[in-house]
């Protein structure tokens, strides 16, 4: 079983602060998750940019039998599913397949800390630590949240939003999406509240692509962005499936480097889930 410790985005703290404030009780999570699935070997992986983390980490482990920490290299997005089973035990899962499959089960710190709670305290999942951060927020903080509170509560424990808003974003600054209104709950996927200054907010206009394929040699899955934008523009269902569209794990690593900012994401996003609805209708 991997346990996974990488801050999953750039702004976002929680599992940092989860990591450093619930060590044992994650580390007997991992022992409860352990016995769920049957194994005796249990590896925590987290990014070097954590030392107290690792230390704490690895210090606590030496009383729990077959658990260990491994130290990993920074490198977005490490904290997919795929990528970290290839950073901590170098076996890649094949496409459209299950970690299952290569004898691995992937499980967030957070889910760690929530068996524990569930199994030891028979307490429900009710609350989260959320990461509410951005270049102008006042106060940056990690919050205990109860699941369902609106985001304004917590944006305003952070000293409420700044004359400079442009957007807020419920994730990080990759993956997560903009709200439409701050007055949405807490839910148990919320990781963070972003708070984008106006500035960096807007989009650049789209130009031409100029094939560098550096959305290419970014993109964590070895697919090809650009190519799958291109026919989702042209609604080529049949091929964008077979260019493996439903690999994509919409890390945003593609329409981060593109230099022509062209929306790559939002196109592959469209397109993976029309082609997944094919193939889920095919089975049926």
């Amino acid at each position: 079983i991997i346990i996974n410790g990488v801050e999953c985005e750039p702004y976002l703290t929680a599992d940092h602060t989860l990591m450093m404030e619930k060590t044992e009780e994650v580390l007997v999570g991992i022992q409860l998750l352990m016995r769920a699935v049957n194994v005796n070997r249990a590896v925590v992986g987290i990014e070097n940019n954590k030392p107290d983390a690792i230390k704490k980490f690895a210090q606590a482990a030496k009383s729990y039998k077959g658990i260990e920490v491994q130290a990993l290299k920074v490198q977005y997005p490490q904290g997919g599913e795929k990528q970290l089973i290839d950073a901590v035990i170098r076996r890649q899962v094949p496409s459209g397949a299950l970690p299952i499959s290569v004898g691995a089960v992937v499980q967030n710190v957070g889910t760690a800390f929530a068996v524990y709670e569930a199994v030891q305290k028979n307490k429900p999942l009710i609350e989260r630590i959320v990461t509410v951060t951005g270049k102008d927020v006042v106060k940056p903080c990690n919050v205990l949240s109860r699941i369902g509170i609106p985001l304004s509560k917590l944006i305003e424990h952070a000293g409420g939003l700044p004359e400079t808003t442009g957007k807020v974003v419920s994730g990080g600054p990759m993956m997560g999406k903009a709200v439409a209104s701050i007055e949405i709950p807490v839910t148990k996927g919320t990781s963070g509240i972003l708070i984008v200054p106006t500035l960096e907010a807007r989009r650049k206009q789209m130009k031409d692509c100029i094939k560098c394929a550096k959305c290419v040699s970014v993109c964590p899955m070895g697919i090809n962005p650009t190519t799958l934008m291109t026919l989702t523009e042209y609604e080529e269902w049949d091929k964008a499936e077979k260019e493996r569209i439903f690999d994509c794990i919409e890390c945003g690593s593609c329409s981060f480097t593109c230099p022509s900012d062209r929306p790559l994401l939002d196109y592959i996003r469209l397109g993976k889930g029309k082609v997944m609805g094919i193939m889920r209708a095919r089975k049926n």
